[in-house]
């Protein structure tokens, strides 16, 4: 979900699924970010995708504004009477000046043209207004030979596919990711859900560096590895699944 010009779109083409099996994220992240607030009139969610933490946020804020550059991504976004879908690229959010009061961004900041969306942040932000970027990284909690046959896939076989900026930023869990903001503390927080089989393999399907391989080799990565998920999952109808979430939270 990149909002630059040169914004190569890497979800697009799996919309539906990223919709379905992304995971959703805990309340706890949204009650940090509540408790952050001076104002709670109107927030924006940079690069919402399908809308998941958008729809969250309108329990919390009076109205929450979603962008995103993908048409498609949008297309598959749910609707809410308090959340306002437009396309538009993350350093060009057509957003009034002084008009925010929380900027949120679910796993996708590290995409952007950094210094071009923290200039567009504080234009549109008014003072004091709270920014919270977070993400998950290609890793799974579900027992120790999923975990280790999801890991080998992901720093193995995708090693040479994954953007520069994954490695940069989202592998260290966002501690290296340019922060020009006022620090606040953020808890220890992780996404839990309960997926089948195909939840598994559709959510491996969504990252990005299956994408680029794919693209790179002809060779669909995934259904190779899927009768070894298969053979780990065993007999279950579905397995609870957890994803450590990093946090940057921070003030204007």
């Amino acid at each position: 979900m990149s909002g630059s010009e040169t914004f190569t779109d890497l979800f697009s083409g799996h919309a539906a699924a990223y919709a379905r099996y992304r995971p959703t994220y805990p309340d706890a992240l949204f009650t940090c970010i509540e408790e952050a607030l001076r104002r709670h009139d109107c927030a924006w969610d940079c690069a919402t995708g399908s809308g998941q933490a958008a729809i969250a946020l309108a329990a919390h804020v009076q109205h929450v504004i979603a962008t995103d550059a993908s048409a498609e991504q949008l297309a598959h976004a749910a609707a809410h009477p308090r959340v306002e879908y437009h396309q538009a690229r993350a350093e060009a959010s057509g957003l009034a000046e002084a008009s925010i009061d929380l900027v949120t961004v679910a796993a996708g900041v590290h995409w952007f043209q950094l210094d071009a969306f923290y200039a567009e942040v504080r234009r549109v932000c008014r003072p004091r207004a709270v920014v919270a970027f977070w993400t998950y990284g290609p890793r799974v909690e579900i027992s120790p030979e999923l975990d280790a046959l999801v890991d080998e896939l992901a720093q193995e076989r995708l090693a040479d596919h994954w953007a520069p900026a994954i490695i940069r930023y989202v592998e260290p869990g966002y501690s290296t990711l340019p922060f020009p903001f006022e620090e606040l503390p953020s808890p220890a927080l992780a996404c839990r859900t309960s997926w089948p089989l195909e939840g598994l393999v559709d959510f491996i399907r969504t990252w990005s560096g299956v994408q680029t391989a794919i693209a790179a080799t002809g060779c669909d990565v995934v259904a190779e590895v899927a009768p070894r998920l298969a053979e780990a999952w065993g007999g279950a109808a579905r397995r609870e699944v957890k994803l450590p979430l990093y946090l940057r939270l921070g003030r204007i």
